[in-house]
This record gives structure tokens, C-alpha cells and sequence, in this order.
């Protein structure tokens, strides 16, 4: 199992947590809305951090991105093994050409 696949895996074991006592079933707590928002917060972070130029700063912005974005997807209802599968149909095309066939 890879770091984010157990991350997953922890995140979608505090969906019935109590909000008092995990972060994450916290966040859950408060709808998808909440979580994409959240989501959004730590992306521009790290935006931040690359255009500073901070390798560690990015680096763990990164992490939490990676974390909030795993936590939007619960909240979605959407796996990892979902996005995971779809990067895998994408394997081997060009970015050009699959943006294309998206319209």
C-alpha cells in the first residue's frame, strides 16, 4: 500500500469518528463544501510556497494538499482507487489529445 493509499484508507475509517476527536472527521463533518473550500485554501498555500521558491515550505504544503484533496473526495464520494483508475486510462496519451477529447 502506498503513503496515499493508506491515507485513504485513514481517511475514510474517521468518516464516523467523532468530530471532537479527529480532525478529519471534522472537516467531514462539515459537507463537501467545506472540504473543497479547505482544499482550496492549502492549494493557494502551496502556490505560495513554489513562487517563493522554499523546496521544504512546498513540500509540505504539498502534503497537506494531497491530504485535503483526499479528504474533498470522501466528503464527494469519490475514492482514490476512482482517480487512480482514471490516471491509469490516461497512461500513454498526450496531454494535448486527451484534453481534446474532453471538448
Amino acid at each position: 500500500m502506498t503513503p496515499l493509499q493508506s491515507l485513504a484508507a485513514t481517511i475514510e475509517a474517521r468518516k464516523g469518528a467523532d468530530p471532537e476527536t479527529s480532525w478529519t472527521a471534522k472537516l467531514l463533518a462539515k459537507g463537501p463544501g467545506k472540504c473543497a473550500e479547505k482544499f482550496g485554501e492549502e492549494a493557494v498555500e502551496a502556490i505560495i510556497e513554489a513562487v517563493k521558491g522554499d523546496p521544504a515550505r512546498l513540500t509540505a504544503e504539498a502534503a497537506d494538499v494531497l491530504y485535503h484533496l483526499l479528504v474533498m473526495l470522501a466528503a464527494c464520494g469519490v475514492t482514490l482507487a476512482e482517480v487512480e483508475a482514471e490516471l491509469e486510462r490516461r497512461e500513454g496519451t498526450s496531454g494535448i489529445a486527451e484534453k481534446a477529447a474532453r471538448g
